[in-house]
């Protein structure tokens, strides 16, 4: 055999064996893509009831299965009792469902300074770090209005929103919104307090009148 023709053969040979290799690699492309599109199906298509459907898989031929007793649905739990509504006959209550403790003041300037800081500012006086971005401000918690306004009143607005505020009912707990209501009461006592208010040992350390 000559050279030209044993180097033609090889040739031959080797783009043979490149063809196969690009079949081989377009198969096993194939296959992966397959291999994809049968698990999104399996996932997309799955056995299912629609609403209402019938089922002989249960005695009661019914798809829908009754609620297990003593089980109450998301957001169906009945909120009554000051505690959890802040009211009192229907009306705004006043006071706390429970003693405020050196504890619950702590945690009330906690989630305050967490939650309610950046809009009312530290101090409660509306001046927090967004109205200060151009945001609309929050009233103070200095005015007389809300000086008098009853602790019931501040937790509807923190459970229920009021203005330009958002519900707040789903970030801080029931027993955390009258913590900071308790924290409240501290910071308007502490912008509007007077000497006169201090037990008498205490004013007569600031030099006030026995």
């Amino acid at each position: 055999m000559s050279r030209g023709k044993e180097t033609r053969n090889q040739k031959a040979e080797t783009r043979r064996g490149a063809s196969k290799l690009r079949m081989l690699g377009f198969f096993l492309l194939v296959s992966g893509f397959c291999l994809l599109v049968s698990c999104r199906q399996k996932m997309s298509n799955q056995p299912k009831y629609d609403p209402l459907e019938p089922s002989d898989f249960f005695a009661d031929g019914m798809s829908a299965r009754p609620r297990i007793p003593g089980t109450v649905a998301r957001g169906e739990l009945p909120l009554e009792g000051f505690l959890v509504t802040g009211k009192i006959n229907n009306a705004d209550g006043d006071g706390f469902p429970f003693a405020v403790t050196t504890q619950v003041m702590n945690r009330g300037q906690e989630r305050f300074n967490i939650y309610c800081s950046p809009c009312h500012g530290r101090r409660g006086d509306g001046n927090g770090m967004i109205p200060s971005r151009g945001l609309r401000h929050p009233p103070s918690f200095h005015t007389e209005a809300l000086r008098m306004a009853k602790t019931g009143h501040f937790f509807d607005v923190m459970t229920n929103g009021f203005g330009a505020m958002p519900p707040y009912n789903v970030q801080v707990p029931v027993n955390d919104r009258w913590a900071i209501i308790a924290y409240i009461r501290a910071l308007q006592l502490s912008q509007n307090g007077t000497i006169n208010d201090l037990p008498p040992a205490q004013r007569a350390q600031l030099g006030g009148a026995p």
